[in-house]
């Protein structure tokens, strides 16, 4: 199966059995403990009429009001985040293409705190203008990059990382300037900067699952077409194929679902890095294979670690980005010194 062709069925059937245990554990974790086996008992009392629920109406509605949108959007930024990742190097063909080393999430997050900030002033619906935003912000930080990697530095994987990491970080510099030019928004930007899944509800959800839902399938859809870049620009096109089209719509899927899943989580870093290497690593390195497993392993992945910020400080919570900065940072080290090795 590992470099195969065919769609890779074992995998993604083992990672739903992820998804399912990272679900269950997700709505019965917390201050206030609901086993896993009476919200089980709780499903079937609701699938099968004359079965009691073993739950009491303050146990289902925080089940069903606080805790399950808060699996579901786990599950969205995360299959957004890594998956975009995924499409990201393959396009690049750069192992180290990231939306948080490329620009996209700094030039999303700068979109988003813009209208946090000034979008009273410009629209009639500011919450509906953030994904928006954070798409526009997402595909300038992108582009701004891929220029300047490929211009001012030659191109190739080390001059495309410097690059991304020169546009992160002048529009993180732009952000903070206009973060101080909203004080009364300050503290909202700033939670919202370090990451985090339980602000918005049901209401996030359904604000950004038409984006997810866009960006996820036009990035599945192009798994084949990554593979045939990935043979070289001369022979993808004696095979019919334009790359610089197929370049542009794949950096617009993920962009766009880089900005989803910022406009709702906030920065959440590492998350595109981590996952599709170790999807890479079961599967081989075909993108038909490695994108559709990225996006059932990125969701459990994000619940997963959204557990361990609820739990870990509890009843305080950390910051889900710092969670993930402190599993991802060693992780992009190892990856950075094998293309290191790889290299030479």
């Amino acid at each position: 199966m590992k470099g195969g062709a065919g769609f890779p069925t074992k995998w993604v059937l083992g990672g739903l059995v992820l998804l399912a245990a990272a679900v269950l554990c997700g709505v019965s974790a917390g201050a206030a403990s609901v086993s896993a086996a009476d919200i089980a008992r709780h499903v079937f009392s609701l699938l099968s009429a004359g079965t009691e629920s073993p739950l009491t109406e303050r146990e289902e509605a925080l089940l069903l009001e606080l805790r399950l949108p808060r699996v579901v959007m786990g599950l969205l930024v995360g299959a957004l985040l890594a998956t975009a990742g995924g499409a990201y190097q393959g396009v690049f063909r750069n192992p180290l293409a990231d939306p948080f080393l490329l620009g996209a999430a700094a030039g999303a997050g700068l979109g988003a705190t813009l209208v946090m900030v000034f979008g009273s002033e410009w629209f009639d619906s500011t919450r509906a203008m953030v994904p928006v935003a954070a798409f526009i912000g997402a595909l300038a930080g992108v582009f701004s990059a891929y220029l300047l990697g490929s211009t001012a530095g030659g191109g190739g994987t080390a001059a495309l990382l410097l690059a991304g990491v020169a546009v992160s970080s002048f529009l993180s510099a732009a952000q903070t300037l206009v973060q101080q030019m909203g004080i009364d928004q300050l503290q909202q930007i700033y939670s919202w900067l370090l990451g985090s899944l339980g602000r918005g509800g049901w209401d996030d959800v359904r604000l950004v699952l038409p984006y997810a839902m866009v960006g996820l399938v036009a990035l599945l859809a192009c798994g084949y077409l990554l593979d045939m870049l990935a043979l070289g620009d001369d022979k993808a096109v004696s095979l019919g194929l334009h790359p610089t089209l197929v370049r542009i719509v794949v950096i617009f899927a993920a962009s766009l679902a880089t900005a989803a899943a910022v406009s709702v989580s906030g920065l959440i870093g590492f998350v595109g890095i981590v996952v599709p290497h170790i999807v890479r690593r079961l599967v081989g390195s075909n993108y038909r294979a490695i994108l559709p497993v990225t996006v059932v392993v990125g969701g459990a992945f994000m619940v997963l670690v959204d557990i361990a910020a609820r739990t870990l400080v509890a009843p305080a919570e950390l910051p889900i980005g710092v969670v993930t900065a402190f599993l991802g940072a060693p992780f992009f080290v190892l990856i950075l010194r094998a293309t290191r090795h790889r290299a030479t």
